[in-house]
C-alpha cells in the first residue's frame, strides 16, 4: 500500500505557468522507473487553464484573456482554471496499488485530502457518499460531480485525476485557496469553483503545503523527504518545455 515505501520524495514549486507545471507532472511520469522512491509534488500556478488530455484547445475562447497560459494535462476530464489554487502529483509504483482497482486506489489516495480539511475544521466527504449530490459530468471540471471529488457541506472543494501504466499510478488535483478577485472571474465563479475563503479559512500557500505534507505524513505513516529534479528528470523537462513551446509557435 502506500506506506509500503516509508520515504517519499518531496518536491516544492513556486508559481509556475500552465506549460511549465504540466511539463513537469509529465517528466516525472516519463523519467520514473518501476523502484524509484515514489514522489509527492506541490506546486502553485500563474492565472491559466488546463484541459483534458483528449481535448481540443480549439475548441475554448480563453486564450486571449488568459494571454495563452494554458496546457494539457496527462489525464482526463474537462477545463479546469488555475491561478487560486495549490496543487498536488503523487506518483507511486503500479505494486502499491496492485490489489485494488481504480476507484479503490482514489479513494485510498484521496484520504490524505480528507485529513487535509478536516484539519482546518471542515467536514469533507466524497461526493459519492453525499446523498444529496448527483453524480454528472460536464466539460467544465468544477461544475460535475464525479465519485471522489471532494465536499463540504455539499460544495464541491477540489477534484482529482489519475493515470496508470504499467509501472506506476500518477494522481494529480487541485486545492482551491482562495478566490480570483478579477471580475471576469467573479462572473464565471460557477465555472471556476468555490475556495477555501468562502469558509472563512485563510491560507497562503506556504501554509497549505505544510498541512498538505502533515495530512500525508499522518494518513500514511510515512516521510517526505525535500528532493530536486535529477538529471534525467531535468532532460526530460527541458525537452518537454521545447516541444511546448514549438507546438504554441506553429
Amino acid at each position: 500500500m502506500l506506506d509500503k515505501n516509508k520515504h517519499y520524495r518531496l518536491l516544492s514549486d513556486d508559481t509556475k505557468s500552465a506549460a511549465y507545471n504540466m511539463a513537469k507532472d509529465e517528466a516525472l511520469v516519463k523519467s520514473f522507473e518501476e523502484f524509484d522512491l515514489p514522489i509527492l509534488r506541490l506546486y502553485s500556478w500563474e492565472k491559466s487553464f488546463t484541459i483534458g488530455v483528449s481535448q481540443k484547445i480549439q475548441d475554448y475562447a480563453y486564450l486571449e484573456q488568459y494571454k495563452n497560459n494554458h496546457a494539457k494535462r496527462i489525464t482526463g476530464g474537462g477545463v479546469l482554471f488555475h491561478g487560486h489554487d495549490l496543487s498536488y502529483c503523487l506518483i507511486i509504483p503500479v505494486s502499491f496499488m496492485k490489489n485494488l482497482n481504480v476507484k479503490e486506489s482514489y479513494e485510498k489516495i484521496c484520504t490524505f485530502l480528507l485529513e487535509f480539511y478536516k484539519e482546518l475544521g471542515l467536514n469533507a466527504i466524497y461526493a459519492k457518499d453525499d446523498k444529496n449530490t448527483q453524480l454528472s459530468k460536464s466539460s467544465f471540471c468544477q461544475v460535475g460531480f464525479e465519485a471522489y471529488d471532494i465536499l463540504v457541506n455539499g460544495i464541491k472543494i477540489g477534484g482529482n485525476a489519475q493515470r496508470r501504466t504499467k509501472k506506476l499510478i500518477f494522481q494529480h488535483g487541485s486545492i482551491p485557496i482562495k478566490a480570483l478577485e478579477d471580475e471576469d472571474s467573479k462572473n464565471r465563479k460557477n465555472e471556476i469553483g468555490h475556495c477555501l475563503n468562502e469558509f472563512d479559512i485563510h491560507l497562503t500557500y506556504e501554509d497549505a503545503k505544510i498541512r498538505l505534507v502533515n495530512a500525508f505524513e499522518k494518513t500514511f505513516n510515512t516521510s517526505l523527504k525535500i528532493s530536486t529534479l535529477n538529471k534525467i528528470e531535468e532532460e526530460n523537462l527541458r525537452s518537454l518545455l521545447k516541444d511546448k513551446h514549438d507546438d504554441e509557435r506553429k
